[in-house]
């Protein structure tokens, strides 16, 4: 019997909000601070920044104080014990790279709407049951790509996703092209060297492109 999860359309309306999803790895909070500003003044509102480092969550509470118009989530999130930490840093959404059984439960509890992964049929039709809606296919490259979500959109055309990993710009048209996908993750706006060395210009322009460029799919 499929359940009902409270935050399941505000989930998919999250994902409606922007084509693309930017996900960040920060070095701390004025990194992360910078990074946002220099996307949302492109045009990309909703961010997801990944618990990979230390200053993950000084970054995600930088970025809610500093920018109330960026919507900022908490991503990597892979045991329930991180969810509660990164709510209270002020991430307004949780995702994670794939859900065991222990995170699934939590997750269906958790404050705020999360966005579960799912890499196969079986897993998508699982959190399906527990009333997720909007799930995360990661590694999405990996796992299949566009003709495994082309795949899905029949037999389980109540789910909607945000496909991540693996994708850039030219991919991501490919992608947002399928009826089932509102919106990929990707950090090609985003470049590793580019944040290295402080040029924020570049990284706001790439995402005024990502943001024109993908709106128009």
């Amino acid at each position: 019997m499929v359940t009902t999860y409270r935050y399941a359309e505000a989930m998919l309306a999250l994902m409606r909000l922007s084509p693309v999803i930017p996900v960040l790895t920060v070095a701390g909070a004025e990194d992360g601070l910078a990074q946002a500003r220099a996307l949302v003044a492109g045009g990309l509102p909703i961010i997801e920044v990944t618990l990979r480092t230390a200053g993950a969550l000084a970054a995600i509470s930088a970025i809610r104080q500093a920018l109330p118009q960026a919507t900022v989530g908490a991503g990597t999130i892979v045991e329930p014990e991180q969810m509660a930490p990164s709510v209270a840093a002020g991430a307004a959404f949780l995702v994670s790279p794939g859900t065991t059984p222990r995170l699934a439960d939590a997750a269906a509890q958790a404050p705020v709407p999360f966005m579960p992964g799912a890499a196969t049929a079986s897993e998508a039709m699982a959190l399906r049951e527990r009333g997720f809606r909007g799930l995360k296919f990661f590694p999405a490259e990996a796992s299949g790509g566009v003709s495994w979500l082309a795949a899905l959109a029949a037999p389980l055309a109540d789910l909607c996703f945000c496909p991540t990993g693996g994708i850039d710009a030219q991919k991501a048209v490919r992608y947002l092209a399928l009826k089932n996908v509102l919106c990929v993750g990707g950090s090609w706006m985003v470049p590793a060297t580019t944040v290295q060395s402080g040029d924020y210009a570049s990284i706001e322009e790439l995402a005024r492109a990502a943001a024109a460029a993908l709106r128009a799919v």
